[in-house]
């Protein structure tokens, strides 16, 4: 049994046909056929059921499909090893980005971070900070950005920028007449807020010095998805809602009636850090990217690393000194 065998027998069981398999794997049916077979023999088991019509996994085949998997996933694993050894620069960059970032700081970057890096494929996922947590320990992806503070000795933060947050209300509201946008301002509006489970509605309690969700107003029981959902409400004259410094150049402040208003409040930010395992082998394409990143950031940001600069070496979080560890999510 070699990982071509391996290969074989998983494009059968991904497609349920021997032929697609084939096609797959770049091999004539009767030679993924006769492989699969042999193959059967050596281990003394049948893999697959086979019939005119279906191809079905046996019990026994399933619970070697598992098992061949992982081995595969190995396989791979020291195949990237090998190449980030050769060129961190060359290959697939798996970033993971919670959704309240990803929309308006990726369309800042990847046009200069392909015409400076050709060769580094950047894989995007977009999802909440648990997720993001959980796939980056699995592996699945090489690095996340994220508003919150980690305290894992496996994993290595590096703070990149702090995003104010600003104020965005409908241009009737009654706050549009005011000069400033007090802390006592924030305390008694309609708060319009994200589900449970985005760091930014923590975040935004915090800076408006409340404890839970709002109990009064229209939009109390509100459980949206998305900031995009918040600022169509807003545009509606539903609410207020605050919104980091990157999404106010988005679409909405056109033609919306929303006006957005900095907030100068000492707490009014989060703090946006890069995480990585700290066994991950190719620091450089991160320091890579962090540093297109970096310099293509808007003045509505405050960075707090230099671009193109390379990582600590032994980079660690005091989250107890840091305003933005106090923040849940």
């Amino acid at each position: 049994m070699n990982l071509r065998d391996i290969k074989y027998i998983l494009a059968v069981a991904d497609t349920r046909h021997f032929g697609r398999a084939a096609d797959r794997c770049f091999v004539s049916q009767p030679t993924l056929s006769g492989q699969i077979k042999k193959l059967e023999e050596e281990l003394g088991v049948t893999l697959f059921e086979r019939t005119n019509r279906s191809v079905d996994i046996t019990p026994i085949g399933a619970a070697i499909l598992g098992h061949a998997r992982l081995l595969l996933e190995q396989a791979d694993a020291i195949e990237r090893v090998a190449r980030a050894h050769q060129d961190p620069l060359d290959g697939p960059l798996r970033i993971g980005a919670i959704p309240t970032l990803s929309p308006y700081l990726m369309p800042l970057i990847l046009v200069p971070l392909k015409r400076q890096y050709p060769q580094l494929r950047l894989v995007l996922s977009e999802e909440l900070t648990e997720s993001l947590l959980g796939r980056l320990q699995r592996h699945d992806l090489d690095a996340i950005l994220i508003a919150t503070p980690v305290e894992q000795p496996d994993l290595t933060v590096i703070p990149l920028f702090d995003e104010p947050f600003w104020l965005a209300h409908h241009r009737d509201h009654p706050l549009y007449t005011q000069d400033e946008i007090t802390a006592q301002d924030l305390a008694e509006i309609d708060l319009l807020l994200l589900a449970e489970g985005h760091c930014l509605t923590h975040q935004v309690l915090e800076v408006c010095h409340l404890t839970e969700r709002p109990q009064r107003g229209e939009m109390a029981d509100l459980r949206a998805a998305s900031l995009e959902t918040l600022l169509q409400l807003v545009s509606a004259g539903f609410g207020c809602t605050l919104v980091p410094a990157l999404a106010i150049r988005g679409s909405w402040m056109t033609d919306t009636g929303i006006v957005a208003r900095r907030l100068e409040l000492p707490d009014a930010f989060r703090r946006i850090s890069l995480v990585f395992r700290r066994s991950f082998p190719r620091v450089q394409a991160l320091e890579a990217f962090a540093g297109i990143l970096l310099d293509h950031l808007p003045n509505t940001v405050r960075r707090l690393a230099k671009p193109g600069a390379p990582f600590p070496k032994a980079t660690v979080t005091t989250p107890a000194l840091d305003k933005a560890a106090r923040l849940p999510g």
